[in-house]
């Protein structure tokens, strides 16, 4: 059994930053929340933004926790990643907090960059006087220093605002989060497990620079079972796997990918070795990190859809995602579907050269409407089908579309979460720095 918090409706509370968006944007936003006992958070704004928005934010647990991350494979990695493995390295089962600033990715920044890092870190220690207490995240615009005056002043102050509360503590810390995304990312929920019941929160940015590999864009969970450092890692890659590095926007990968969990205990569940409990907590954390996942496409920089690729019939789960993860990044597959055109061979295309062994044969294309209504077969085991391309155009303006690809050589299956490219991801992205 679990629960989750409820999301933004618009009969509910309206939150008026958020009045300019559709109201299927709103509907993501999340307006009450079930949070982890023991953790409170705050987001501040240190001015650290040019448009003055909340930019720092601090999430703090009352006591110790077990901690795991993963992080981008960028050769350039920022200065934030770098700093937080080391953390983690000497000091994954005491850890206390996570501390994010947006507006300045510290990324490519030399040893200056490592320094400021370090200092995010040594605010909280000194804060809440223990050592190496905290896993650091920044992002926004690559190549410049941290206003570290500014950082400074902006964690003193999150520290002071500190709260367990939806309003004035979990939504600022997502706020805070936010660079180019119009919605804040944050989730929350209660779980059970044979032995007690816990809780889960989570927060995620990400609107473009899309594209991961063992980890992606900046995230975070927190709960409060407690989970063994390794099995909480283990857990955390599992699902990584299958929600966060499950996704793309635009084929870009971020120098400061990083999603982490942290775990302190302040519930009754405990989970110290392998079992049905811990399976039971991978697949609910899977299933929380990719609704998470799932947000930062529904996001996308320009995107008007969220597309869902189901690849079935795989020799194997990393045939199925890589297959998935090539055709996702397709340009002419992504401007295909924003034009809301029916061109399923740029998909087969594209599957041609993913780097698995295909069978032109064997491949099954279905479009498959999320109204419940009949799937649309477009080619069935190599043949072509006659499409009725009326009903192929009603299903492209669907905001929603799952994209079903066959490949008939097996019984492994994955799901790659993506969305189509617009002129305005171009306008987006070439005045970023404006």
């Amino acid at each position: 059994m679990f629960r989750l918090s409820k999301a933004f409706r618009t009969q509910g509370r309206l939150y008026s930053t958020y009045e300019h968006l559709s109201a299927r944007k709103q509907s993501f936003i999340s307006n009450s929340g079930i949070y982890p006992l023991g953790f409170r958070a705050s987001g501040v704004a240190a001015h650290i933004k040019k448009n003055k928005n909340k930019d720092v934010a601090l999430v703090l647990s009352d006591k110790p926790c077990s901690g795991a991350a993963v992080f981008t494979t960028n050769v350039f990695k920022a200065a934030p990643v770098l700093v937080s493995k080391e953390t983690l390295e000497e000091n994954r089962d005491k850890l206390r907090a996570v501390v994010t600033n947006s507006g300045c990715a510290n990324a490519v920044t030399g040893a200056q960059g490592i320094v400021d890092a370090k200092k995010m870190r040594s605010i909280v220690d000194e804060l809440v006087n223990q050592p190496k207490s905290a896993l650091t995240m920044s992002t926004g615009v690559i190549g410049q220093n941290l206003p570290m005056d500014k950082i400074e002043a902006g964690i003193r102050d999150a520290y002071t605002k500190l709260s367990a509360e939806h309003d004035g503590g979990w939504m600022d810390a997502a706020e805070a989060f936010m660079t180019t995304d119009t919605f804040p990312k944050l989730r929350s929920g209660e779980f059970q497990l044979q032995n007690g019941t816990f809780r889960m929160a989570g927060i995620a940015k990400g609107a473009g620079m899309i594209h991961p590999n063992m980890a992606t864009l900046l995230g975070f969970m927190v709960t409060d079972a407690y989970v063994k450092p390794d099995l909480l890692q283990s857990a955390l890659k599992y699902a990584v796997d299958r929600s966060f590095n499950s996704i793309s926007i635009d084929g870009d990968m971020s120098t400061n990918d990083t999603i982490s969990v942290l775990a302190n205990g302040a519930s009754d569940v405990r989970i110290e070795t392998e079992g049905p409990d811990y399976d039971v907590f991978r697949d609910r954390l899977t299933a929380f990190a990719a609704e998470l996942a799932q947000l930062v496409v529904r996001d996308g920089e320009g995107a008007t859809k969220f597309v869902t690729l189901h690849i079935k019939g795989g020799e194997s789960f990393e045939s199925a995602k890589k297959a998935a993860s090539h055709i996702s990044t397709s340009m002419l597959v992504k401007t295909a579907l924003y034009g809301q055109d029916a061109n399923w061979g740029r998909i087969c295309a594209s599957l041609g050269h993913s780097g698995i062994d295909v069978d032109p044969t064997r491949v099954s294309v279905t479009f498959v409407p999320t109204d419940g209504s009949a799937p649309l077969k477009l080619m069935i085991k190599g043949e072509p089908e006659k499409v009725d391309e009326e009903r192929a155009s009603e299903i492209l303006k669907m905001e929603d579309l799952q994209i079903e690809v066959d490949l008939g050589l097996g019984d492994s299956e994955t799901k790659f979460w993506t969305c189509d490219l617009s002129h305005e991801y171009v306008s987006i992205n070439a005045d970023y720095r404006s």
